[in-house]
């Protein structure tokens, strides 16, 4: 099931959507990237059991919002065709959850259209709705069992081999946390200076999604000071993107810049396509990461 929506004749379009509901959210102090809840199971990224690929972008965010306002026990989702083609059906009275597809649309030139200046395409976001496994009866066994919690001491472990593999330069020691862009390294205070040992490791996670936007890695803008709106949205990736890669690991997600929150609320408030891009960002830096350490076990799997 799809639907596409933008903005002819001042119709409400889905970024604005979008947006809307996670200015609510922030202003309400629930950031949608932030387990609102303690103890349980660690929060994992929401997978569609159909094809088994893990969703992106907005999406986890979406989906997150979901599982946390129902309390899903499981963080796995399809469409309602998908759920017929598995053998089940989605309950009568069940209501999905919409999640989004990014697309372009080219308009066609026309006889004042200039060669040298070429219609431009034009992004917009195309409509699905999905359904939690929870919603569904019928499913294969196999789809429905839940998930054993991560061991706390895995993530750890699954966190330092992660860094390992990344190659990043990670400095340890002094009083501050940071990516220096020019030399390209992270600074981390020593781990027992943290007040819990795994808020080392969410720090050098968030240092991270910074550190894979160099130019030479996903050439992301860093441009801005400190204060302005650029910088702002680079912390917003930064704080999304350390969030997928802790639900990755099996570590709860948390505030890591509560001091940036105001900024990235303007920013919101005054591009309603900021948080889309920033999620998009963010996964594409955790994947981005992530796949660093998929490369070197392949590696070593060949040698």
């Amino acid at each position: 099931m799809s639907q596409t929506l933008h903005q002819p004749g001042g119709r409400t379009s889905l970024y604005e959507e979008i947006t809307d509901k996670i200015v609510r959210q922030i202003e309400a102090g629930t950031l949608p990237w932030v387990q609102p809840w303690a103890g349980g199971p660690a929060l994992s990224l929401p997978v569609n059991v159909r094809t088994d690929r893990t969703y992106s972008g907005i999406n986890i965010l979406l989906l997150w919002d979901a599982l946390f306002a129902q309390g899903y026990a499981a963080n796995r989702w399809l469409t309602f065709k998908q759920a017929r083609e598995l053998g089940g059906i989605v309950r009568k009275g069940e209501h999905g959850t919409t999640i989004v597809f990014a697309d372009r649309f080219t308009p066609k030139a026309d006889d004042d259209t200039s060669a040298d200046d070429p219609p431009r395409a034009i992004p917009f976001l195309r409509r699905y709705t999905v359904f939690n496994i929870a919603q569904c009866d019928g499913l294969p066994g196999e789809l429905t069992l839940s998930i054993p919690p991560i061991s706390h001491r895995e993530p750890v472990a699954s966190a330092e081999a992660l860094i390992a593999a990344s190659g990043a330069s990670v400095r340890r020691g002094g009083a501050h946390a940071f990516y220096h862009a020019r030399d390209d390294y992270i600074a981390v205070p020593e781990q027992d200076q943290f007040f819990e040992p795994i808020n080392f490791y969410r720090t050098v996670l968030h240092e991270m999604t910074h550190w894979s936007g160099a130019a030479h890695r996903l050439n992301r803008d860093f441009s801005g000071r400190f204060g302005s709106q650029s910088y702002a949205f680079e912390e917003l990736v930064a704080e999304i993107g350390s969030a997928f890669l802790c639900a990755a690991l099996g570590i709860v997600p948390t505030v890591r810049h509560a001091d940036y929150i105001a900024n990235w609320l303007a920013i919101l408030k005054n591009d309603s396509r900021a948080v889309v891009s920033a999620a998009s960002h963010a996964s594409k830096a955790a994947d981005f990461i992530l796949a660093l350490q998929t490369r070197q076990s392949e590696r070593e799997a060949e040698a």
